[in-house]
């Protein structure tokens, strides 16, 4: 039995590193593959595996390839909701140190909502997020006072953020930093810069990147698989394909305000253990919203997560 990391992740096959530096294209194990595993993709990059070598011919040459047998208990791992409906859900990494959310203002447009439902995805597997602010020589003063509004309200929940520009090299020295020595996982939508941010971090890698569209200001996909990349200055880099939206997994009611940081804190002093900040008599959560404790963007994306209707939603 051979042991080794998941490196990269194509969807049928996978590229593991061995113990000793050797790769080899790997597949799963039949019975592995449906063994209780309700995932489009049962091994995820980050994974360490156990896989057996057979010898194939092709072509009238030998090679070796990998049928992994086993996976090792994982540390933790990201995941979304798969737009496979047959599927309960997508790992998007695995045995991650760091999650590194980049967004943007504009060029493309990523939304509070959006950031809110990946810290609460990552929350809820207890991943350190750091949330990049990229291109940010390309914002007018509107937009900039507009950043320093929402870098206030995360930094002040408690999450680090950085503000980067490829164009500019604002930001790159202290990213570079924040990433030394952890793997790191990094998403976000497409167009948001990931892979030109990678590229200047790792000289060489030549990821590949595209123009976004300045009429419809969205990003197209570059990277089409996840795949690790080792950084020369310490540390790993998992490059993921670009998300449009990020649908969370089903949870009870009860749990999605354990995964708001400042909404768990402050729900201790509720009138009732079991508030769901909606509609009861002494909710400290709501007071807070009202006081400006609680930022009211992050209100709006957990009331967005209950699912409750328009016309059921508490006033704030």
């Amino acid at each position: 039995m051979n042991k080794g990391l998941v490196i990269r992740s194509t969807g049928s096959w996978y590229t593991v590193e061995s113990e000793n530096g050797e790769t080899f294209e790997c597949k799963i194990k039949g019975k592995f593959r449906i063994k209780g595993i309700k995932s489009t993709n049962p091994v995820a990059v980050g994974d360490r595996v156990g896989f057996n070598l057979q010898s194939v011919s092709a072509d009238e040459t030998e090679k070796k390839i990998g049928l992994i047998t086993s996976i090792s208990e994982r540390k933790n791992y990201i995941i979304r909701r798969s737009i496979n409906l047959s599927k309960q859900s997508h790992i998007i990494a695995a045995n991650i140190d760091q999650a590194v959310l980049v967004a943007t203002l504009d060029y493309p447009v990523t939304t509070t909502t959006f950031i809110d439902r990946y810290l609460a995805s990552a929350e809820a597997y207890r991943i350190p997020v750091l949330i990049v602010f990229n291109k940010t020589d390309r914002y007018n003063p509107k937009q900039n006072n507009e950043l320093n509004l929402i870098i206030n309200t995360y930094q002040n929940i408690g999450y680090k953020c950085l503000t980067t520009s490829a164009k500019t090299s604002e930001g790159l020295d202290n990213l570079k930093a924040a990433l030394k020595d952890k793997t790191n996982v990094i998403n976000g939508h497409s167009g948001v810069g990931k892979s030109t941010l990678i590229n200047i971090l790792q000289p060489g890698l030549n990821l590949r990147t595209i123009e976004i569209s300045d009429s419809h200001k969205t990003g197209k996909h570059t990277t089409t698989f996840s795949e690790l990349y080792k950084l020369n200055f310490g540390g790993y880099i998992i490059d993921t394909p670009g998300i449009k939206a990020f649908g969370m997994l089903e949870m009870e009611t009860w749990e999605i305000s354990h995964y708001f940081i400042e909404i768990f804190k402050i729900s201790k002093n509720c009138q009732y253990n079991n508030c769901s900040h909606t509609h009861e008599p002494g909710c400290a959560v709501k007071i807070a919203v009202k006081n400006g404790k609680i930022a009211k963007s992050r209100f709006i994306s957990y009331l967005g997560l209950l699912e409750i209707d328009e016309k059921h939603r508490p006033a704030y």
